[in-house]
C-alpha cells in the first residue's frame, strides 16, 4: 500500500511539468484546490525559476476547481493567477497565451453564470491576439471558436451556427499542436452545436456529426485516465437521444438515453465533481426523479447566479410542488410559497437567474394550489414571462425553456394576466 502510495506520488509529480493538465481528471475535486493553491504558492515566491509557467498552471488549477465545483471565488483565483501570469512575460507568445488563459476563464464564467458581458470580455480578448509560435495560435484559433459557438446558439442564428460550426472545424484541424484536453473541449463543443442544430432542424448530417464525435470522445477517453470526459461526452449523448425520442416519440430510444445517462453517472462520484454530477442527474431529470436526488443535486449547486443551481432549485420546487398536489395538501404550497418570498426578502442581493428560478417555482405552486382549490392563481402569467425573458437576456436557455414549459397553454389558469 504504502509503494503504491509513492508510486502515485511520483506519477502527479511528473504529470505536474506537463503542459496537459487532463492527468487531473483522476483526482478529486478537494486535491484539485490542494494542487491549485500549492502552484499559486509555489509561484509567489522569489526563488521561482519560472513564474509565468507556474502562475499560468495555477490559473488553469483553479479554473479546472471553479468548472467542477462552481465556486466563483475559485474563478476569480484563476483571474488573478492569470494577471500574475501576464505581469511576468518576457515575450509575445508569452503575452498570447496569458490572454488566452484571461479568455478561458471568461468563457468558463459565462458557461456557469450566464451573463452575455462575459461572452463580451472573452471575445474581446480572443480578437487582439498575435501569436508566433503553431501552438499558441492554435490555442487562439481554439478559444475563439468555442466562444463563437456559444453566441451562435444563443442567437439561434442558421447562418451564425454554420460560420461557428466552420470555425470549430479549423479549429480543430489545427488542434494536433495542442494538448489532449483542447481537442476534445473542441470536439465536444461541436458535438454540442450539431446537435443542438440537428434536432431543432431535423439534420441527419448534423446529427451523424455529432454522433462521430461523440463516439470518438467516449472511445479514446478511458475510465481509468479520464473519467470526466468520458461522462461528459455520455451525457451529451444521452441528452440527443432523449430529444431525438420525445420527437419521434419512441419508447426504446428513451430507454438508451437513460442507460446514457446512467453509464455517464458511473465515471465519478458527486465529490469527484458536483457539478458534472448535478449536470448528468438534471440532464436525466423527469418527472419521476427521486425528490432525495433534485435536493442533493440543489445541495451541490449553491453558488448564488449559478446556472445549474438555479435549474436545481426549480426542479426541486417543481417536484415539492407536484408532492403536494397528489396528497391533496394546500398547506404545504401555502407554506412553500412563504419561504421563497421570505429568502426573496432577506436576501441583500438576489442574482437574476436565483430570482428567475423562483419565479418558476411559485409559478409551479399556485398552478397546484389552483388546481386544487379551482380557484385560478395570481400572476402566474406574468412570472413565467419575467423568468423567461431574464433567463434569455442572461443566456440560459434550459432554464427559459423551463419557464415555457411550465405556462399553461392549455389549462386557462393564471392566463388573463399576460395580456
Amino acid at each position: 500500500m504504502f509503494e503504491f502510495g509513492r508510486d502515485l506520488r511520483k506519477l502527479f509529480d511528473k504529470a505536474r511539468e506537463s503542459e496537459d493538465l487532463g492527468w487531473i481528471e483522476l483526482i478529486g475535486a478537494d486535491l484539485v484546490e490542494a494542487e491549485a493553491r500549492r502552484e499559486a504558492v509555489d509561484a509567489g515566491r522569489v526563488s521561482c525559476a519560472r513564474p509565468f509557467d507556474s502562475w499560468l498552471r495555477a490559473s488553469g488549477l483553479w479554473r479546472e476547481h471553479a468548472r467542477r465545483t462552481g465556486r466563483r471565488e475559485s474563478l476569480d483565483r484563476a483571474a488573478k493567477c492569470a494577471s500574475d501570469a501576464a505581469r511576468h512575460t518576457t515575450a509575445p507568445d508569452e503575452t498570447a497565451a496569458a490572454a488566452i488563459e484571461s479568455g478561458e476563464i471568461h468563457l468558463l464564467r459565462f458557461d456557469l453564470f450566464g451573463g452575455p458581458a462575459a461572452l463580451n470580455a472573452a471575445l474581446a480578448d480572443a480578437q487582439s491576439l498575435t501569436a508566433e509560435r503553431p501552438a499558441t495560435r492554435a490555442a487562439a484559433a481554439a478559444l475563439h471558436a468555442r466562444l463563437c459557438a456559444r453566441r451562435a446558439r444563443l442567437s439561434g442564428s442558421p447562418a451564425a451556427l454554420l460560420d461557428a460550426a466552420a470555425l470549430l472545424d479549423a479549429a480543430l484541424h489545427g488542434a494536433r499542436a495542442l494538448p489532449a484536453t483542447a481537442g476534445d473541449d473542441l470536439r465536444m463543443d461541436r458535438a454540442a452545436l450539431a446537435l443542438e442544430a440537428g434536432v431543432a432542424r431535423r439534420d441527419g448530417r448534423l446529427l451523424d456529426q455529432a454522433g462521430r464525435d461523440l463516439r470518438a470522445l467516449v472511445e479514446t477517453a478511458s475510465p481509468d485516465y479520464r473519467p470526466l470526459t468520458r461522462a461528459r461526452a455520455l451525457a451529451l449523448a444521452g441528452s440527443g437521444l432523449m430529444a431525438l425520442a420525445e420527437l419521434a416519440d419512441n419508447a426504446a430510444a428513451r430507454a438508451q438515453g437513460r442507460e446514457l445517462f446512467d453509464a455517464a453517472a458511473d465515471q465519478f462520484t458527486p465529490d469527484h465533481s458536483p457539478l458534472d454530477w448535478v449536470a448528468v442527474r438534471l440532464a436525466a431529470a423527469g418527472g419521476d426523479t427521486p425528490l432525495l436526488i433534485l435536493a442533493e443535486a440543489e445541495a451541490l449547486s449553491r453558488e448564488p447566479g449559478l446556472i445549474l443551481g438555479a435549474l436545481a432549485r426549480e426542479r426541486r420546487l417543481g417536484a415539492e410542488a407536484a408532492l403536494a398536489e397528489a396528497m391533496g395538501d394546500v398547506e404545504a404550497l401555502t407554506t412553500l410559497e412563504a419561504i421563497i418570498r421570505r429568502r426573496l426578502a432577506d436576501a441583500v442581493r438576489v442574482e437574476p437567474l436565483d430570482w428567475a428560478a423562483d419565479q418558476i417555482g411559485m409559478a409551479h405552486l399556485g398552478l397546484a394550489r389552483g388546481r386544487l382549490t379551482g380557484l385560478p392563481p395570481h400572476a402566474v402569467g406574468m412570472m413565467l414571462a419575467e423568468a423567461a425573458e431574464t433567463a434569455r437576456e442572461w443566456g440560459a436557455p434550459s432554464l427559459m425553456q423551463r419557464a415555457v414549459l411550465a405556462t399553461p397553454l392549455n389549462e386557462g389558469l393564471g392566463m388573463s394576466d399576460q395580456g
